[in-house]
């Protein structure tokens, strides 16, 4: 018998899926409440704490930066709607990966695989530690900038300890993500609070003349996008766990609606509290916007803005940390990825090897680079494949309209989000080229070297196979069991 998640039409295989052999079916368990705090708690990490100083210097005033946050969340909204189509009609596991897969064939979804294991997953996860950093050092530094050092050593241990909840145990990590969704909430109502209070008291200084010396290069308002996209990513989480919610078809849509204006609104506010307790020059000067916000108007009470923005990034991480984890396993059960990468601890049943994997490739990222070039080459990848995947669902919209769907979006949504993804590829690439874009674009294309010996000739080398074997071993670790009846 054929297996049918390799059968030649892309897109009939996942209807058929439930005939097929491989029956590995996770328990349906995520409602409507986890859903809506698994994007929200994701998408709230590092950048609402970061990212606002970035938007204002490429905008140049704080009228047109909240433009760009209000534009950027509606995007986000809009990018989620079009894959909640996507999930509805493709209804497995792994994001972007699995509609590439389904729609445009392997070597596509190898190469997404390729790049977001190796670089995507590890930069967005090397990004929010070093924010996390930031924070957490800020208050042993009064009143000057923390050393480079110090910054990339406690990012260095965040991912270590990371690395050991995630694998000891999954309900360890999923409590750790629930208590620091509520503290991260906890921080933005303070910071929301304190912002209407002092609006209140008349100080919207910063307000007046907003429009005044706004940027109008393509370039700096495509980088000022990444900055404030960076804060929303995480839109697309949910699709990456599609088995595992209760009815997708009504849930994903209905999460989607709840979690990404809520968040929208939440940035917002936050935004105008930022400017309503600091100049634009103040807030443009600010290694850590919170904390500066937090020491203006709480006084000796600041250091709470610190340890609960620490406290967000670090659940952020996690969340990070724990989705990446999924993407690298089921790359390799579909056979994009070693099979090391497929398998789980023998008593922890934990996805170790691709954790480690994961975590050893953020090390690096650190080592190498800092916060806001990280960002800008996340979001340049990023967008490229957010861009295919929705070019996927307008095919399948224009070519495949008799396919099952539950849920349907306005196909001017798809375009608009097709749209946005073009300008925020090409933006930078035309206004300021930077070699490090170059450097991409290489890296993307030497999959190939490996796409055709590994993948598509199946040629395995003995000594992998040992490297497997050793790693087994070491790892003590075990190919996870399918149900084949």
């Amino acid at each position: 018998t054929t297996n049918p998640l390799q059968s030649t039409d892309p897109l009939h295989s996942s209807t058929d899926l439930s005939e097929g052999k491989e029956k590995l079916k996770l328990k349906q368990e995520v409602g409507l409440i986890s859903g809506v705090s698994l994007i929200a708690g994701t998408m709230i990490g590092s950048g609402i704490f970061m990212s606002p100083e970035w938007v204002l210097h490429h905008m140049g005033n704080p009228a047109s930066s909240l433009l760009i946050w209000a534009a950027c969340g509606l995007l986000a909204m809009f990018g989620a709607l079009s894959y909640a189509e996507l999930g509805t009609i493709i209804k497995e596991s792994g994001g972007e990966y699995i509609y590439i897969l389904r729609i445009f064939g392997s070597f596509p979804a190898f190469i997404f695989a390729y790049t977001s294991v190796i670089l995507v997953r590890p930069a967005s996860l090397a990004a929010v530690c070093l924010s996390f950093a930031e924070y957490a050092i800020a208050p042993f530094y009064p009143g000057c900038s923390s050393p480079q050092v110090a910054i990339k050593c406690t990012a260095a241990t965040c991912i270590l300890i990371l690395t050991i909840i995630n694998c000891l145990n999954v309900r360890l990590a999923t409590s750790v993500m629930n208590i620091f969704t509520a503290a991260k909430l906890l921080a933005l109502l303070v910071i929301v609070v304190g912002g209407l209070v002092l609006l209140a008291k008349g100080q919207t200084q910063s307000f007046q003349n907003g429009f005044q010396g706004t940027t109008a290069g393509i370039g700096a308002v495509g980088v000022a996008f990444y900055q404030g996209l960076w804060s929303y990513d995480g839109w697309n989480n949910l699709n990456y766990v599609t088995e595992e919610l209760k009815k997708p078809e009504v849930t994903l849509p209905r999460a989607v609606m709840i979690a990404i204006p809520l968040v929208t609104f939440l940035y917002l506010l936050v935004n105008v509290s930022y400017l309503a307790a600091m100049t634009p020059s103040e807030l443009l000067s600010s290694g850590a916007v919170a904390v500066t916000w937090g020491d203006k108007v709480l006084g000796s009470w600041a250091w709470l803005i610190s340890l609960s923005v620490a406290l967000s990034t670090f659940g952020s991480s996690n969340g990070t940390f724990f989705s990446g984890g999924r993407m690298c396993y089921i790359a390799a059960r579909e056979g994009h990825m070693p099979d090391i990468l497929s398998m789980a601890h023998v008593r922890r049943l934990t996805p170790a090897p691709a954790l480690l994997f994961t975590s050893a490739m953020s090390l690096i990222m650190i080592a190498s680079g800092n916060f806001t070039s990280i960002v800008n080459f996340f979001s340049f990848m990023a967008w490229l494949f957010y861009g295919m995947t929705i070019s996927g669902l307008l095919y399948l919209k224009i070519k495949k309209p008799e396919l099952p769907r539950s849920y349907k979006v306005p196909i001017i949504i798809p375009i608009i989000v097709l749209m946005a993804a073009v300008y925020l590829v090409l933006a930078p690439i035309i206004d300021q080229p930077q070699i490090e874009i170059l450097y991409i674009v290489l890296f993307i294309f030497s999959g190939i070297i490996f796409y055709f010996p590994l993948v598509h000739f199946k040629y395995h080398p003995r000594f992998l196979q040992r490297v497997t074997l050793h790693l087994q071993l070491l790892l003590e670790v075990a190919p996870t069991t399918r149900d084949t009846n």
